[in-house]
């Protein structure tokens, strides 16, 4: 594009939308202008574009037609057709994660407990065949809006794959908290699924990303998943559950808690933990041994900054760190939380390859990947942690 003004349009205007409104504010590869914003909830449209000084529009085509690229911050659900309607105009898309999934056959009594992992599984391949096939006949790009991706401790470790060619033998990983306050999460047809998709994509799309990294470095071609052992729990729904208050139980018909074992197509392997049972704030966790080194990437919660009070009415107006339950006592501040987490260098580095055509980390193979994975681990999760093959397209 090599454009010095990329003129923006945002999809949605919930809790992603608002993230990437602030993110593209530390957008400095290019001029950015958010010419607007689209979303079928009008009320809340109204009141996101008015706090920030935005045109709404009432017509998404008209939206998509006016800009360079499109921020799709929308309910997983209505990725697939938003994605393909803007590639088909040459626009580039950034998609919020998941990228696309199976959030059931329409009828009002779905049930998430209780579907055909399978026909969830060939339903998401379909999807990804679709939106792949509409960028390849595209001038535009999918971008895939995974943090992880872009933290800084992720990239960092990307510079030492690349610079050691080092073979990357396991990885560990997790992200755990005490559940979502969203009652759209705990409906699997609107979510899609519970922790292994939910908080587990991150772990995984981690894992993967830096086994494509590795790949790259070394041979020129990625090196992709092969297959899938998982299992899944929902432990705050069970009868003997004893509610303390402290966890969210707002779930109908999803995990809250996913473990996954991937093998690589060179043998290679990955542990992943994804829950809603842990307190005491996020788990943010990326650990890789590798034959010549090993990297532990604390990306939240980290030592960059702790603080002491005894009374946690001292910090009532100071932000500490998401999802911890008190301020009271030790706490791992963060100076700068969307930092660590990467989203203003997500941002920017779409950016930068949306106007000077630089190499985009973040892409649709890398997405396609990750949810072909995440749905085997469904498939494997109802067999009771049968190995599934993964299809990677």
């Amino acid at each position: 594009m090599n454009k010095s003004l990329i003129k923006t349009g945002i999809i949605g205007s919930g809790f992603a939308a608002r993230f990437h409104y602030e993110a593209l504010q530390r957008v400095f590869s290019t001029k950015v202008e958010v010419i607007g914003v689209y979303s079928v909830a009008q009320e809340e449209l109204n009141e996101f574009t008015s706090l920030r000084g935005l045109n709404a529009y009432a017509d998404l085509d008209e939206l998509i037609n006016d800009s360079d690229v499109l921020h799709v911050c929308t309910p997983p659900l209505t990725h697939e057709p938003i994605v393909i309607a803007a590639l088909k105009k040459n626009k580039n898309v950034i998609v919020e994660k998941p990228f696309t999934g199976y959030f059931g056959d329409g009828s009002e009594d779905f049930n998430g407990d209780t579907f055909p992992r399978e026909k969830g599984l060939e339903y998401t391949i379909e999807s990804l065949r679709r939106m792949l096939e509409a960028e390849k006949e595209s001038k535009g790009r999918i971008m895939y809006a995974e943090n992880w991706v872009y933290a800084p401790a992720i990239q960092k470790e990307r510079e030492v794959l690349e610079k050691t060619g080092a073979q990357v033998l396991w990885i560990q990983g997790e992200q755990s908290h005490s559940g979502s306050h969203s009652l759209a999460y705990g409906q699997w047809k609107l979510s899609g699924g519970g922790s292994m998709i939910g908080k587990g994509c991150h772990p995984i799309t981690a894992a993967i990303y830096l086994k494509h990294v590795e790949g790259r470095a070394r041979t020129g071609e990625p090196i992709r998943p092969k297959t899938i052992s998982s299992r899944t729990h929902a432990i705050t729904r069970m009868p003997t559950y004893i509610n303390e208050g402290h966890l969210q139980t707002t779930y109908k018909d999803i995990e809250d808690v996913a473990v996954v074992h991937i093998v690589f197509e060179d043998g290679t392997i990955a542990d992943l933990f994804a829950s809603e049972l842990v307190l005491g704030g996020v788990r943010n966790r990326l650990e890789i041994h590798a034959n010549n080194h090993r990297t532990i990437c604390n990306i939240g919660p980290n030592d960059a900054m702790q603080s002491y009070t005894p009374d946690e009415k001292y910090f009532n107006d100071v932000y500490v760190v998401e999802k911890t339950e008190t301020k009271q006592g030790w706490s791992s501040l963060s100076p700068d939380e969307g930092w660590f987490n990467g989203y203003q260098h997500e941002m920017d580095a779409f950016y930068r390859s949306a106007a000077f055509g630089t190499p985009i980390e973040s892409n649709s193979s890398l997405a396609a990947d990750v949810i072909a994975t995440i749905y085997a681990g469904y498939v494997s999760a109802e067999r009771k942690g049968t190995e599934v093959a993964i299809t990677t397209l």
